[in-house]
Parts: C-alpha cells; sequence; structure tokens
C-alpha cells in the first residue's frame, strides 16, 4: 500500500505586517530585511489562533480531498505554538471539524514538524493500521517572539497548511528521511512556562525564541542537501528527474545555497517567504497548499520536501504528484 497526498488546504491571519511596519517597532528596514532574508511582509494572528487556523487549512484540504472530516482515521497536529498546553491542538482541531473517528496527537518537531507529521502518517498507512491522515502545520509564532529584538521578530509568521493523506495503488511518497541531534538543542529554544510550585518563589517569565542565527545558517546548508540526497538515492531518483524542491521557508540564502549544493537551478525552489516569513511547521504545506491552489503542480510531478529546525531536526520526503 502506497501513501499519497489527495488534498491540501491553507490559512493565513488577514493582517499583513510589511518590513515598514516593523520599522516601527525595531531599528531595522525593509532593505536590511529583503537584502538578508527575503522577506518583505508576514501575516500576524488578531484574532486567528493556532486552533482556528488549523481548522480552516482542515476543512480546505479536506474539500480539495472530496473527503469528510469523519472519514478521517488519524489527524496530526504539528506545532510548537497550541493555544493550550492540555489538551493537544489536534483533539481541538478534531472537534472542532468533527473527525469522531480519528486518533488525533500532535507532533513537537519545530519547523520539521509536517516532515515528522507525514512520516508518522506514512508509517501508519503502509502498515495497514489506518486508511488515511489529515497532517497540519499550525503556528502562531507571534506570541514566542521578542518583538524587541530585530534578530528574531523579522523572521517568524504566522499559518497554517494540511494536506490529506490516504493510501492507494498508486505512486505517493517514494521516500522519507528524518533526523535530530538533540546535543545542539541550545541553537535555537525558547524556554517554557516557568516552575511556579512552592519551592520555587522567584518570579519568572516565560520564555521567548532565541536563536544562533550562524550556527542554524551552517547546519542548513550542511544537512538539507545530504538528507535531500539521502532521500532520492533511497528511491533512485536523480535530482534532475524533480520538478520542485520545496524546502522550509526559513530565509532565501539558505534556499539559494541549498540550490547551489545540489547543482540544481533556483527556478525549481518555489518561494513564498517574500509573503509569508518564517511560519515553522506551517511553512512546508503552506508552500504545497499555494502551489496546489495556482495549478502548479501536475499529476506524475516528482516533488521533493525539506525542512530544518530546532532539536536540531531535519527531514526530507520525495513524493509523484
Amino acid at each position: 500500500m502506497n501513501t499519497k497526498i489527495i488534498g491540501t488546504g491553507y490559512d493565513l491571519p488577514a493582517f499583513a505586517a510589511d518590513n515598514d511596519y516593523l520599522a516601527t517597532l525595531v531599528d531595522t528596514s525593509d532593505e536590511w530585511i529583503v537584502e538578508r532574508t527575503g522577506i518583505r511582509t508576514r501575516h500576524l494572528a488578531k484574532e486567528e489562533t493556532t486552533t482556528s487556523m488549523a481548522v480552516r487549512a482542515s476543512v480546505q484540504a479536506l474539500e480539495r480531498a472530496g473527503m469528510k472530516a469523519e472519514e478521517i482515521d488519524l489527524l496530526i497536529v504539528a506545532t510548537i505554538t497550541g493555544d493550550t498546553e492540555t489538551p493537544s491542538t489536534s483533539c481541538r482541531v478534531q472537534a472542532e471539524i468533527g473527525a469522531h473517528r480519528a486518533v488525533a496527537f500532535d507532533v513537537n518537531a519545530a519547523c520539521s514538524g509536517f516532515l515528522y507529521g507525514m512520516h508518522i502518517a506514512e508509517a501508519f498507512i503502509r502498515s495497514g493500521i489506518y486508511r488515511n491522515a489529515l497532517v497540519i502545520g499550525s503556528e502562531t509564532m507571534s506570541k514566542i517572539i521578542d518583538w524587541t529584538d530585530r534578530s528574531t521578530c523579522v523572521l517568524f509568521g504566522d499559518g497554517a497548511g494540511a494536506a490529506v493523506l490516504a493510501g492507494t495503488e498508486e505512486p505517493g511518497i517514494l521516500s522519507q528521511i528524518v533526523g535530530s541531534n538533540g546535543g545542539k538543542w541550545e541553537v535555537l529554544e525558547c524556554q517554557g512556562r516557568p516552575n511556579e510550585n512552592p519551592l520555587n518563589k522567584e518570579e519568572r517569565k516565560p520564555g521567548y525564541l532565541t536563536m544562533n542565527g550562524q550556527e542554524v545558517f551552517k547546519f542548513a546548508v550542511k544537512t538539507v542537501p545530504v538528507c535531500v540526497e539521502e532521500a532520492l538515492e533511497k528511491a533512485g531518483v536523480a535530482a534532475d528527474e524533480v520538478k520542485y524542491f520545496l524546502l522550509h521557508q526559513a530565509n532565501k540564502r539558505i534556499i539559494q545555497s541549498v540550490a547551489k549544493r545540489l547543482g540544481q537551478p533556483e527556478e525549481k525552489f518555489p518561494m513564498n517567504l517574500d509573503q509569508c516569513g518564517n511560519t515553522s511547521a506551517a511553512s512546508l504545506p503552506i508552500l504545497l497548499a499555494q502551489m496546489d491552489e495556482q495549478g502548479l503542480l501536475q499529476r506524475g510531478d516528482k516533488l521533493v520536501l525539506s525542512g530544518f529546525g530546532a532539536g536540531l531536526t531535519w527531514g526530507a520526503c520525495l513524493l509523484e504528484w
């Protein structure tokens, strides 16, 4: 049994914050941000939440798949910005869309989360345990960002993307690679809720996301090409056979460096980071759904999805559309 994506969807908050808006908050400029990242604007949540965006992306994906929510067997949400510590975002989405038959749980692998979710879903479907799955990446990154720190606040945006996966005899996912290196966890991290039990009297505040940008850049440009090549080799597919390489939308320079290392033209590396910024686990499914919506994906196209994030984590998925 193979696993195929049969429907996609996405949702973005209504408010789009361009670089000039950020320049009113911190010492930065449109020129400074674009030159270093390629980002021109990003969407920030006001009324929207991680759950509400995930719901809207899911409804769209189900409509495109021609499926009803009650048919879903497995529901996975990849997020690091859930609206509640417990229950999981997936259980809240399950309730909202009426996927009452689904087994629901969250995955925390930061920007690699959607790929981890795909990896898990494929394993369940291929084994025959479940027939289908709804995999979602949804993030409200704006709530864990220090809006006085220009090194991070210019990078991130909010949004959600979703994909319906189903068992099929047709070609679908051809190979997947995921990995992690916990020894580098401090390179990109966000402290959680502080312990305020009776033994800890000192008043503490929840942490903001912090990042060693140079270390993340070096990690990404070295690791992503390697895991992409591993996925291609595993399936016996040459890089030239791939129509598009969809990479995590973190930084234009990273994507350009990966394209160069893979020996592939930049035209094969679509980007939406100029309009969305880095939406963490939502990055890849948003890009995929937008390309699907625009009619850029044709039956039989070979695609590579690859990402990297806190953990450190990484992954690559080779699939036939």
